[in-house]
């Protein structure tokens, strides 16, 4: 018996002396795990810092439209450059390219030359078609007080004082007038036509739409197949002889965008017009085209729909009607009329065909035959 005990005392002290060993291990692992914990900590906390700093920030539409308002052109309405700044691409970001501003009919500033002469003959067909489309961008710049077409165009008959006659002095008298007024208007184009066109307005705006005001443009159609040569009549020519350049003719119409106008200002406006067509001795739209192409170096773009009374209407096919922007006419001859060749209303009722073409365009007016 005290032998198994001495056996069990031994034991006792055996694991007495050992046992320091046992209990100092987890204390080391506790440690090492605290400080690879520590570690991990550290090394989470330096990737989240980094990746705040490098990270893109997310931007609201409204900072997008605030921002791309402040780099916009100033010239620009505001309503535009809100409504390029809301095209936006399927991220909620702008888009690469923006698009330039759209020419609407409201854009737009159309004058129709006339005259006292003219008033019962030729404004009650425009008045009763085309004139209807833009009402509010259309004015008749003519040489005296009418009351009744005052009324009829809701105030927009422009007494311009000129003579009534077809002289190129009362020609250039009434184009500078019509000038000046587009100038005193917001209006982005003007718009030039003569009391025998009719206009095809919606054809008009597509036409403006591909290109820009705020460039200087020079569109319409001559009447010639060369450049017109005439004398040059400067005091000092630098070269002395001849000069040539293209015109729009003025009977077909033609437009300019608002920059080349102010570009004409110094030269062209305040009365100024009229003294050069006196220069050169020669009407309005010849002498628009000298401004412009001999005096600001500005070239004529051709536009092939526009069309006056100085062309054949009746080779105008019918299948090209809605891609017209102006047609015309005028008589041969007793017996012979040069008007668009299309079927509608009597030749007595409609004489100028102006109100067959108008409800072939628009068949939805109430004058057209159902």
């Amino acid at each position: 018996m005290k032998h198994v005990n001495d056996n069990y005392v031994a034991k006792l002290e055996q694991a007495s002396t050992s046992w320091p060993d046992i209990c100092i291990m987890p204390s080391r692992l506790r440690r090492f795990l605290q400080s690879l914990i520590l570690l991990l900590a550290i090394v989470y906390t330096s990737v989240l810092v980094y990746q705040r700093n490098v990270a893109v920030p997310e931007i609201s539409s409204q900072q997008l439209v605030t921002s791309w308002k402040e780099r916009a052109p100033q010239s620009w309405p505001e309503e535009e450059v809100a409504a390029v700044a809301a095209s936006t691409a399927p991220e909620g970001r702008l888009t690469a390219t923006a698009r330039p501003p759209t020419t609407r009919l409201q854009d737009i500033f159309i004058s129709v030359k006339t005259t006292s002469n003219y008033h019962e003959w030729r404004l009650p067909v425009i008045l009763k078609t085309w004139f209807q489309l833009a009402k509010q961008q259309t004015w008749f710049f003519t040489d005296t007080d009418d009351d009744q077409f005052q009324e009829k165009t809701a105030g927009h008959m422009i007494n311009t004082n000129c003579s009534s006659s077809h002289n190129r002095k009362a020609l250039c008298c009434k184009m500078s007038v019509e000038f000046d007024f587009f100038l005193e208007t917001d209006k982005k184009w003007f718009c030039h036509f003569d009391d025998d066109n009719y206009v095809n307005v919606p054809r008009l705006v597509r036409l403006l739409e591909d290109y820009s005001s705020q460039e200087e443009w020079y569109l319409g159609k001559p009447s010639i197949r060369a450049p017109l040569e005439i004398l040059n009549r400067e005091t000092k020519p630098i070269n002395k002889g001849n000069v040539s350049f293209w015109f729009a003719t003025g009977g077909a119409g033609f437009c300019l965008s608002r920059a080349l106008a102010l570009k004409m200002v110094p030269i062209a406006s305040g009365g100024k017009f009229m003294s050069i067509g006196e220069k050169i001795r020669l009407p309005d739209d010849v002498t628009m085209g000298y401004i412009i192409e001999h005096l600001l170096k500005k070239p004529l773009t051709v536009i092939d729909q526009f069309h006056s009374h100085l062309e054949p209407m009746k080779f105008l096919r019918q299948d090209s009607f809605h891609d017209q922007i102006t047609f015309s006419y005028s008589t041969y001859s007793k017996d012979e009329v040069n008007v668009v060749k299309l079927d509608g209303f009597n030749m007595r009722v409609d004489p100028t065909r102006f109100l067959s073409l108008h409800c072939f365009l628009f068949p939805y007016f109430p004058f057209c035959p159902r």
